[in-house]
């Protein structure tokens, strides 16, 4: 008896359930937001992260809340999206903490630093270590708020025209790498060239042009 009771009462509360989810969605404001990536659409690991997060958002929101993506160039360059959120030209961005250490050494936390966390160890900082809060507290100062997005783990050094044997094959080598560990290179006489990803498939078709014209890059 007590069971077909309890099973009558969940009955009830699933069927409340299912008639205030519309009635809520209903009641909420529609919000639409402007993301400008730091990626271009053909990184699609990382540019379509931020698209995947575009669609859970709407569809948990029953579309009241939608999210346009745009890729780098498309709004401002891929280098100034923090600002643009924070002068307030857009109302998000998804980018990489570590391309604004000019500003401030203290942005390369929230990314990747030389000699510092694995992919694994970084998510526990940030989730569970406390490291999103001390990152937030950090970026009141930038008018912006962070939340991580995605994570691609160890990234490839590079490929070079010339073999790295020694030390001293740094010296003068122009390097496009991100972040602190540019500074770190720098010691070595390496000139490390800060280069968002939507900016980099530019190059190489100026360098295809100037090569079928006979000019070096």
């Amino acid at each position: 008896m007590k069971r077909r009771e309890f099973l009558r009462a969940a009955g009830v509360g699933m069927a409340a359930a299912a008639v205030a989810k519309p009635a809520i969605a209903q009641s909420m404001p529609e919000i639409k937001w402007r993301c400008t990536s730091s990626f271009p659409k053909s990184l699609d690991t990382i540019y379509g992260a931020a698209e995947i997060f575009a669609k859970a958002v709407a569809e948990a929101t029953d579309n009241k809340f939608q999210i346009q993506v745009f890729a780098g160039g498309e709004i401002v360059p891929g280098l100034q999206a923090l600002d643009a959120v924070s002068s307030g030209t857009v109302e998000m961005a998804h980018t990489a903490s570590y391309y604004y250490v000019g500003k401030d050494p203290t942005f390369a936390f929230a990314t990747a630093v030389p000699f510092g966390l694995n992919s694994r160890m970084q998510n526990a900082w940030q989730f569970f270590g406390g490291g999103m809060e001390l990152m937030n507290d950090f970026y009141k100062k930038y008018n912006i708020y962070g939340i991580p997005c995605g994570n691609t783990g160890c990234q490839m050094g590079g490929w070079f025209r010339k073999e790295i044997n020694e030390p001293g094959d740094f010296n003068g080598l122009k390097f496009r790498i991100g972040g602190y560990a540019g500074r770190v290179l720098q010691k070595l006489g390496c000139v490390p060239q800060q280069i968002a990803g939507g900016d980099l498939s530019g190059v190489g078709e100026r360098h295809d042009r100037r090569r079928r014209m006979g000019r070096a890059l």
